[in-house]
């Protein structure tokens, strides 16, 4: 006969609440030890409460796993905060009084950099280094446009870096250039390194500054993991040194530059219990906006404005198929997983061959390779995902109508709009699919934003035009995506995802039942409470 077994003590307890969870709604659970040991009715819970068990008093507030966001940029955007910040969809007029307040900062001769200008906000007349120079003739300028695939410098940032107009362009890398051959000051994809790599690197305690900001923030929206989707070095450096500290509580998946060679092959010594650099990110494509960098199977639109294109009439894929299959079959035997950038649906496809490739090479690894954005997606393609345990990551803030929209949309026309970023198909053909919000290169890390618009399409709020109304999906949908699916992906989904008695408790406490309320009001949803590990790490202000 087996010796009865006291309940485990709780530490927490919650009661009063609204409970999701995989078998329905519960109004209570209990944690212990980081882990959820009870979940159901006060009366479940109850035999885990000692004199010492915290108990917190919902009032009827709605508790959901924590969330995930599967690609994000957090260092940079702790960066940003120092930058000169350029608002999303401004004015030429409004870029260059911008500019001038943040050279009038400046000191003379010092580098003045941010992002994040969109070149459909000019017009018929694109962005040129002479407009910078207007502004700032004697401080190098160079700021990154909204999408971060293309730069725009001003004269004295050209000559810095020694670009003139014999200068060739780089290896997947465009010096725009104006009718006589000299260069507009734009410049794409790696050809913006040749300027980027003169700028003073932030030093060690800025990095680190701005990492715990970006912890801090996506704590406060009830993010609880996440994948930092271009992990370098110094990154790694960050996340290492904060987790000594004891301030490092989300669990953080680092993707790293396929490029630093160091790093992965000294990944481990950066590990630690909540940060897992056992990723990598492999750039194939750019972005299918003004610059015509995403690698298409069929044309761009014609340019309105006549840009030479030569060369890029359906991209750039930036890894021939056969090297990639090759990286790709090495990475996965080293136990790690790839996660690729691919806009474009050649981009996408090459993704795909590589991960197919990998599973006759080496079989079947449990790695779910990661094809991030998928703008554009063939559906034959969405199809075979599942056979070889592929997953799609979608980007949130371009699945509505937004800035950089306009700009894309006039690059691959309308008819390839109607199947924009198709999540609808992904999740009917039964791929893994997962939502990476590309913060800082969108505006917010918000996921309620993310989540309302995958049901709607349409701006928060739900008003204007819906964008690729087919692949609308429903909210039960959006918020598996965000925890389970997420978690899956991460090779976690036996500790987090969900809300069940095993499971670590990562929680976000709302103030709304967001299964209850119009879907467009979900984008305002405040969280009250966040916790990993049953550690309450973000508390909301009281009113």
């Amino acid at each position: 006969m087996l010796e009865e077994v006291e309940p485990a003590p709780a530490d927490t307890v919650l009661e009063n609440g609204r409970i999701y969870t995989p078998n329905g709604w519960a109004s209570a659970l209990a944690i212990s030890n980081g882990a959820i040991v009870a979940v159901g009715e006060n009366a479940t819970v109850a035999p885990h409460k000692r004199a010492s068990t915290r108990v917190i008093d919902l009032h009827g507030a709605t508790v959901l796993p924590g969330l995930h966001d599967m690609h994000v940029h957090p260092i940079g955007a702790g960066i940003d905060q120092f930058r000169c910040a350029i608002p999303h969809g401004a004015t030429p007029q409004q870029v260059f009084a911008v500019t001038a307040a943040c050279v009038a900062k400046s000191k003379p001769g010092e580098w003045v950099t941010g992002r994040a200008y969109e070149a459909a906000s000019f017009g018929s007349t694109p962005p040129h280094r002479s407009m910078l120079d207007a502004v700032s003739p004697d401080n190098p300028v160079v700021f990154e446009d909204i999408s971060g695939h293309s730069s725009w410098a001003n004269t004295a940032a050209l000559k810095v870096a020694g670009i003139t107009r014999d200068t060739p362009n780089p290896p997947n890398g465009v010096i725009e250039r104006d009718a006589r051959g000299e260069p507009t000051g734009i410049l794409r994809e790696s050809a913006a390194g040749l300027v980027r790599r003169h700028v003073p690197p932030p030093s060690r305690e800025r990095y680190l500054e701005s990492l715990k900001w970006s912890l801090d923030l996506m704590g406060s929206y009830g993010i609880t993991s996440f994948t930092d989707a271009g992990l370098s070095t110094p990154g790694a450096i960050a996340y290492a040194t904060l987790a000594d500290r004891g301030e490092l509580k989300q669990r953080v998946w680092g993707c790293m530059i396929f490029r630093e060679t160091d790093l992965i092959a000294q990944r481990m010594f950066y590990a630690r219990d909540r940060f897992s650099p056992t990723c990598v990110k492999v750039f194939l494509d750019g972005v299918p906006t003004d610059g015509h960098t995403a690698a298409l199977l069929e044309d761009y639109e014609p340019s309105a404005h006549g840009d030479d294109h030569q060369g890029r009439e359906k991209g750039i894929l930036m890894i021939p198929q056969d090297e990639l299959n090759v990286m790709v079959t090495r990475f996965d035997a080293m136990g790690l997983t790839v996660k690729f950038h691919a806009a474009g649906d050649a981009a996408v496809r090459a993704g795909l061959n590589a991960i197919e490739a990998t599973r006759n090479a080496n079989g079947f690894s449990g790695y779910y390779h990661n094809v991030g954005h998928n703008s554009l997606v063939q559906p034959d393609d969405i199809k075979r995902a599942r056979s070889i345990e592929a997953a799609f990551e979608f980007s949130p803030y371009i699945w509505y109508p937004s800035p950089i929209i306009g700009d894309i949309r006039k690059a691959v026309g309308e008819e390839r709009m109607k199947r924009w970023i198709p999540v609808r198909e992904a999740l009917d053909a039964g791929a893994l699919s997962v939502p990476g919000s590309d913060w800082s290169v969108v505006p917010s890390v918000n996921p309620w934003i993310a989540i309302e618009t995958l049901v709607t399409r349409q701006v928060p709020g739900g008003t204007g035009e819906v964008l690729g109304a087919q692949e609308r999906i429903t909210l039960e949908e959006a918020i598996d995506m965000f925890t389970r699916a997420s978690a899956r992906q991460m090779n976690m989904d036996s500790a987090t995802g969900t809300i069940e008695t095993g499971k670590l408790a990562d929680l976000v406490v709302i103030d709304r039942n967001i299964f209850e309320v119009p879907i467009t009001t979900v984008h305002d949803t405040r969280v009250l409470r966040t916790f990993i590990n049953g550690e309450e790490i973000y508390t909301a202000p009281r009113d």
